[in-house]
């Protein structure tokens, strides 16, 4: 309890003017929707409200800002702040107050359990979870209706509507991007349908399982092989390619996110979404995917940061950035808020998901690394002549040996 309380008052760094140096990644497209626009906003709030308390906000490109914020950490000019891809090793290093040390127990046990998990290094939490996405199977509605089919609930429903959907001409009747940009998602939502997944109950790495093999087994015979997948290799087709075929009309189905949702509505494309569908009926769990942010121990600001990620973490704070970037909230009271507005109808499927998502093994300092082995080496799983066994077993010996620290 006590440690719970800590960053409520009192301790390291609480007298006397502070400026706090935030580095965060902009999601925006362009100018007019900059982030910085909603650290201005958020900074506002906060400083009005706190007086003494300054917040220096640097806006960097999700190109550069993981790099540029492991060199400041290297050089010992960590920020105070910092919201990026991954959390783990700054965590691992002993860089990051635990959560317990910054927040209110009241905004700590607010975030979303599944995040608050995805947060943790060994049950304790030091990622603060910034903003999610989950994911569901994507078709397009006049398609399937000119083919007279109904939305798919199971793999079998998948190939067969893929093979329905080919005879009519349809470019890519089921887009499989495995490709460098983002094949570590798409490999995880086939492995969660077949009752697979990156680990094991007790979150070791059990990347080669069985389980495993079957489901990229299934995906080459069934739709690679037959040529159900587009003309362009999956090895060789990125996330982006896809999903811009698909606002095109010239994709059937794929694995989408919220933002898609929104920019095929743009496009005119009517879309139909649903779990993403299993062997035998649809999946137990959808992929949920986060960002965080965090606070470093370098400048003794605990006290300040703790104050102002109360702040940042009310309802307020968190609906608008999500409302933003068709995003989805991180909160129970945002998410709450969010599925009872009208406004917010189109997300109440990905909503639904998050609670009972499975997120990749953020925790794991060694996760970076099998990431990139799972861009480089997952599309060949499917390839002709491709092995699943083979493959899953070379991530799987990446995976080991980015655990062993080799």
């Amino acid at each position: 309890m006590t440690a719970a309380l800590a960053g409520c008052g009192g301790g390291d760094g609480d007298s006397g003017d502070v400026t706090l140096k935030l580095v965060a990644a902009d999601y925006g497209t362009g100018p007019a929707n900059s982030s910085q626009k909603y650290w201005d906003k958020v900074v506002a709030g906060f400083e009005s409200s706190h007086p003494g308390i300054k917040v220096d906000v640097s806006i960097r490109s999700w190109d550069d800002i993981d790099r540029e914020v492991a060199e400041m950490v290297k050089k010992g000019q960590a920020p105070d702040i910092a919201q990026v891809a991954s959390y783990a090793d700054y965590a691992a290093a002993d860089k990051l107050y635990r959560a317990d040390q910054m927040l209110s127990i009241r905004t700590q046990a607010n975030f979303l359990p599944p995040l608050a998990d995805a947060g943790s290094v060994n049950r304790t939490q030091y990622g603060l979870p910034f903003v999610a996405s989950t994911r569901l199977l994507f078709y397009n509605k006049k398609l399937f209706a000119q083919a007279g089919l109904a939305a798919p609930r199971t793999w079998a429903d998948i190939r067969a509507d893929a093979a329905a959907l080919k005879q009519r001409g349809v470019a890519y009747p089921f887009a499989l991007p495995l490709g460098q940009e983002e094949a570590q998602a798409e490999t995880m939502m086939w492995l969660l349908g077949g009752d697979g997944g990156y680990t094991d109950d007790s979150g070791s790495y059990d990347i080669d399982s069985t389980e495993n093999a079957a489901t990229f087994g299934w995906l080459k015979t069934n739709l690679v092989d037959p040529g159900l997948v587009g003309p362009q290799a999956p090895g060789k087709l990125d996330r982006r390619k896809a999903f811009a075929a698909f606002t095109e009309g010239r994709v059937g189905m794929l694995n989408g996110h919220p933002t898609l949702m929104q920019e095929a509505a743009r496009k005119g494309v009517s879309v139909g979404m649903v779990p993403m569908p299993g062997r035998d009926g649809p999946g137990r769990s959808s992929l949920g995917v986060a960002d965080w942010i965090m606070g470093f121990k370098q400048n003794g600001h605990r006290v300040q940061l703790g104050k102002f990620f109360d702040y940042l973490f009310t309802d307020k704070n968190v609906i608008a950035f999500a409302d933003e970037y068709d995003m989805l909230p991180v909160t129970d009271s945002a998410s709450a808020a969010m599925e009872a507005d009208p406004k917010y109808a189109s997300l109440r499927k990905f909503l639904a998901a998050l609670p009972d998502s499975q997120f990749y093994p953020y925790g794991k300092t060694s996760w970076a690394r099998t990431s990139a082995s799972l861009k480089e080496n997952m599309g060949r799983a499917v390839e002709p002549g491709g092995s699943p066994e083979r493959t899953l077993g070379l991530v799987a010996r990446d995976a080991a040996a980015a655990e062993r620290g080799k």
